[in-house]
């Protein structure tokens, strides 16, 4: 497994739990350093999402398995649910629209007489504390775990690959998965794969303390355009607002700065939802880079030039949401390509899931100041 993020831990959670020798190569010294942990944390439900496309399927597949596995894992949720306001006609049309998508996807949501879409099955997570647990249930049930252990190289031997790492390791396997995220592209050049491109999309966000008596119950949502679903409002975990995010595509995969006017750019928008953040200052700001595809999304299947290695690439802005579906969607392309699998079972009891010693969003920002 190549990447430690939300969608390689979950991956490597579900062969571990199958039975599969299967061990993690992350090339951070923690994971969840990149996309996977500088987002909104938000767990959907896909009432949004496009028929007949594979990250709808994977949306909804992901949203059947959930629940359990945020039992077993234990880490925080908040199950807030989310509301959706048309501000003019055209909104409500849009609106209106999505009820019909959802109906069709079987997600519950409820229209109000005010034209507002409700969506009670959305959901606020931690999103490095849920890639990290995934992670550590798949350590405790056999898979191996390694930090930096950046691949660059990748041999073919007969049935087998040969994976090199920056520290002169070396990793025999039958099959590889190729979750790198933003690096996914550079990865599949490993083994002359240049189906696809990965560029960054900036998404920059704001960390506010609630104002004194003031609260905030559900995900504020806005009424999404053909190219962003926006800029929201959430409230975390932790009890704090975050406003956000912004969409602007880049080239530099190192480039993890707040722009300066990206804080008026997200307010605008953020205030006019939540009036209550008129005239407060943020406590952190922090930017996410989503591994977006050049003319494709959803990246996952086998490599042409090398069919041993399994791309799961492209995985824009739903990582967190869809990881469970994409990791079962996974093992069974895995399956196909001749992996012997077991019944899935139980993770050992007690199985010991890290708490993060500091809150997602500041060590998002953390990551942001280095840059």
């Amino acid at each position: 497994m190549i990447g430690g993020g939300v969608v390689g831990a979950a991956i490597t959670h579900a062969l571990a739990l199958r039975g599969v020798d299967v061990t993690l190569l992350e090339a951070e010294a923690e994971l969840a350093r990149g996309a996977s942990g500088a987002n909104s944390g938000i767990l959907h439900v896909g009432f949004d999402s496009g028929p007949a496309e594979l990250e709808t399927e994977l949306i909804l597949r992901s949203a059947r398995l959930r629940d359990p596995v945020l039992d077993r894992l234990g880490v925080p949720v908040l199950r807030c649910g989310a509301v959706i306001r048309p501000r003019d006609r055209e909104e409500a049309g849009t609106v209106a629209a999505l009820k019909a998508n959802a109906d069709r996807n079987g997600v519950e949501v409820a229209l109000g007489d005010d034209g507002g879409l409700e969506v009670p099955g959305e959901a606020v997570t931690d999103p490095v504390a849920y890639t990290q647990g995934l992670a550590a249930l798949a350590a405790a049930a056999g898979a191996e775990v390694r930090r930096d252990a950046r691949v660059e190289a990748i041999e073919p031997a007969g049935d087998r690959l040969i994976l090199h790492t920056g520290d002169g390791d070396r990793l025999d396997c039958s099959l590889a998965v190729n979750s790198a995220g933003l690096r996914g592209d550079e990865v599949a050049r490993l083994v002359g794969d240049d189906s696809f491109s990965i560029y960054p999309r900036k998404g920059e966000f704001f960390v506010f303390e609630p104002p004194d008596g003031e609260s905030l119950e559900r995900i504020l949502l806005p009424v999404p355009t053909k190219r962003t679903k926006g800029v929201l409002v959430f409230p975390t975990v932790d009890g704090k607002w975050v406003a956000g995010p912004t969409a602007r595509d880049q080239e530099d995969k190192e480039d993890w700065s707040v722009r300066d006017g990206a804080f008026d750019e997200v307010m605008s928008k953020a205030r006019a939802m939540l009036p209550a953040l008129e005239g407060a200052e943020p406590i952190a700001s922090y930017a996410g880079l989503r591994p977006a595809g050049r003319d494709c999304n959803y990246v996952i299947g086998r490599s042409s030039p090398c069919p041993r290695l399994i791309n799961v690439a492209a995985i824009r802005s739903t990582g967190v949401t869809a990881s469970l579906g994409i990791a079962d969607h996974v093992v069974g392309l895995l399956a196909d390509a001749g992996l012997e699998l077991r019944s899935e079972r139980e993770p050992p009891a007690g199985a010991p899931v890290p708490e993060p010693a500091e809150p997602w969003w500041l060590r998002a920002g953390r990551r942001e100041a280095r840059a």
